[in-house]
């Protein structure tokens, strides 16, 4: 079947007969004339018809549409130098131009790279670090240069053996040093020159739990052979025996320790001692602490004035709580006992995340009671910490409180009972429960 139109001319070729293929012919554009539309054969849809005249310009690219040129021969539209998807005349602008969107097929400027999430988490978890690091360095060496190590147990003399566990003496100090006279009318402290013992107790931090020993101040003891803390001077031992507190009037916290190991056959592993305004100015510090008075007392000489009960004391209130003797009968065992049980509560609301990880509890509460705090040469940061969370242990049910086990009086001072003394060093030393109780 021949669909070349009529009238031809033969010259632009229809093909040869000859062997040897014809040689390269001179076409010109034509336009093929529509065809007649072909019925469908049997089982074959239609074909769709297509509108006559020119496509319509919606959605088609002008170089696809097609024209006629002067001559009559088919122009398709790709000498017009436009770009495929642009407008008409380049315009910026349009898809694919400078400010356009870009798609796939499209020229434009490629999307950058997608934000690598772990690379940022990482980085920003390094920064994180490294920022607690230099503050935590930075907040140690602040509170260290404020401790201030006063106490040179090396001077202390014919020391016992070395136990299992870690002891601590804690001493409460009556010392208004640094107090003004307003501070000293507020807290009921007086004026006395000096510093005297208010409280003392020994606690030992052991694996098989904690032991708090209150220590009375009138308890008789023995003061024995010791070498002067600034002297240098060795004073022989004379059997005088007086209450306990004298030993550090006498001498001071040296002779205080060598007195307790004396009379108790139990090594002094670190010293810590605290005054009034130090106390009063931590617990004002944490905010105050709170504390289940069993049975309220009232106490013009230490201010204290409570009602049974759960309450919250400030400073003021809580120096008032440790210091009341003359409200009860058994008047130093009983103030002895409120303060264990005071201590362990400050300890458990002082050693908590809360506090600790918290610059703005921690920084108020360390740089109210560091200055006023004195501690043996040996004493570290961390060795305060274990010292605080072993008060938290006993207060938590982890250890035992009480008084040192107390047997009779002698000229109005408390005497020890010996052989529950023995019997409880003995335990601690070597790291065993213990099951001696106290008064």
């Amino acid at each position: 079947m021949n669909d070349w139109p009529e009238g031809r001319d033969d010259a632009y070729g229809r093909g040869s007969a000859q062997p040897q293929p014809e040689g390269v012919q001179r076409m010109r554009h034509i336009q093929r004339q529509p065809q007649p539309q072909q019925p469908p054969r049997p089982g074959q849809p239609p074909r769709p018809q297509r509108p006559a005249g020119p496509p319509p310009a919606h959605g088609v690219p002008p170089q696809q549409a097609g024209s006629h040129d002067a001559h009559g021969g088919y122009d398709s539209g790709f000498n017009t130098g436009q770009v495929y998807g642009a407008p008409a005349g380049g315009a910026p602008g349009g898809p694919g131009g400078p400010g356009g969107p870009s798609g796939p097929g499209r020229p434009g400027r490629a999307p950058g790279p997608a934000p690598d999430w772990r690379k940022r988490i990482k980085v920003g978890g390094i920064v994180l670090v490294s920022a607690l690091l230099v503050t935590s360095v930075s907040t140690y060496f602040w509170a260290d240069s404020k401790v201030r190590r006063e106490v040179d147990l090396s001077k202390v003399i014919e020391r016992p053996k070395e136990g299992d566990c870690t002891t601590y003496l804690i001493v409460g100090s009556d010392s208004r040093e640094g107090m003004s006279a307003e501070e000293k009318k507020k807290l009921h402290t007086g004026s006395a020159e000096g510093k005297r013992t208010d409280s003392m107790m020994i606690l030992a931090k052991c694996s098989s739990g904690n032991t708090m020993i209150s220590l009375p101040r009138d308890s008789d003891v023995e003061i024995p052979s010791f070498v002067g803390s600034q002297s240098g001077k060795k004073f022989p031992g004379q059997g005088r025996r007086v209450k306990l507190n004298a030993a550090y009037a006498e001498d001071g916290p040296e002779l205080l320790v060598r007195t307790v190991e004396h009379n108790t056959g139990l090594r002094i592993d670190h010293y810590a001692e605290i005054g009034f305004a130090g106390f009063a100015n931590i617990v004002d510090a944490l905010g105050g602490v709170e504390l289940d008075i069993e049975e309220g007392f009232k106490d013009e000489k230490s201010g204290a004035d409570f009602k049974a009960g759960k309450q919250t004391l400030n400073g003021e209130q809580s120096l008032a709580f440790v210091r009341t003797r003359y409200a009860f009968a058994e008047s130093d065992l009983q103030r002895t006992k409120n303060q264990q049980k005071f201590l362990s509560a400050l300890a458990s609301q002082a050693a908590t995340p809360s506090t600790i990880l918290n610059p703005f509890s921690l920084y108020p509460m360390l740089g109210a009671g560091l200055d006023t705090l004195i501690v043996d040469k040996d004493m570290g940061l961390y060795d305060m910490g274990q010292m605080f969370f072993a008060m938290k242990g006993v207060n938590g049910g982890d250890g035992v409180s009480m008084n040192m086990p107390i047997s009779g009086q002698r000229g109005g001072n408390l005497v020890w009972d010996k052989a529950k003394v023995q019997q409880l060093v003995k335990q601690i030393q070597n790291d065993e429960k213990v099951t001696v109780r106290g008064n």
